[in-house]
């Protein structure tokens, strides 16, 4: 693996996309480098939050205590990183003791010992959005230069996170369409022993099993998997009465 010290950070993010193609290690990877890169002589809380289908959610987080913080705001339905996420935008709290925005949302972090908080929207591309979500137990901890090297380190790792969901969604695709196929060879299957079992075409067993289906309240892909499993192979007799 290549070494994040030894080049630059949005070059060794992008080979680890490349080399692995997995992308909850990416994204551990980021988080983990992130905090490792930006914190001084106070620890900070990262994590990300991903908008994806129209639900929420931190798919990756430097600890449990920054998984837990991010999750406050989701419980309100707003908050600095859904806010960065939904309008692309950063948003930075200097002190959570007398910030406006969101009254129900900001005791809480108090009373969890956060003070100040970074979130910076990554530059991704189609309707998924994702931003950077820093927190600090310190009031101000973010600012001037600290938020101008937080966003720049954002900029730079957005290209290989645009790569890494692009990894993703294929993958997904990848996977609907295999299920797809299996359910279609299955269901192939099913019809077969129905021909065979009641001296009928294909469509006519077909019209059997849908038949059966919506009888059974259970879905044509499952009756067939159940049909073929139960003949063992063989053109077991089975009633659809």
């Amino acid at each position: 693996m290549t070494d994040p010290h030894s080049s630059s950070l949005g070059d060794y993010m992008q080979d680890l996309v490349l080399n692995t193609g997995d992308v909850d290690e990416f994204l551990n990877e980021l988080v983990r480098f992130s905090v490792q890169a930006l914190s001084n002589d106070q620890d900070i809380l990262c994590g990300i939050t991903l908008l994806r289908h129209r639900r929420a959610g931190t798919v990756a987080s430097s600890s449990a205590e920054a998984q837990k913080t991010d999750e406050i705001q989701y419980k309100y339905g707003d908050g600095p990183c859904l806010r960065a996420s939904r309008e692309q935008t950063v948003i930075y709290v200097a002190d959570m003791r007398t910030e406006k925005r969101w009254p129900e949302y900001t005791p809480v972090m108090v009373k969890e010992g956060i003070l100040s908080s970074l979130a910076i929207p990554f530059d991704l591309e189609g309707e998924t959005k994702a931003a950077m979500n820093l927190y600090s137990r310190e009031p101000n901890y973010f600012e001037g230069s600290m938020r101008d090297i937080v966003q720049a380190h954002v900029r730079q790792t957005s290209k290989a996170f645009r790569l890494a969901v692009l990894v993703a969604e294929r993958t997904e695709r990848a996977n609907d369409l295999a299920h797809a196929l299996e359910s279609r060879t299955t269901i192939d299957l099913a019809v077969g022993i129905v021909m065979g079992q009641n001296r009928c075409t294909q469509d006519e067993a077909f019209e059997i099993l849908k038949s059966a289906s919506s009888t059974r309240n259970i879905k044509l892909r499952d009756l067939a998997a159940q049909l073929v499993t139960s003949s063992g192979g063989e053109s077991a007799r089975t009633h659809f009465e």
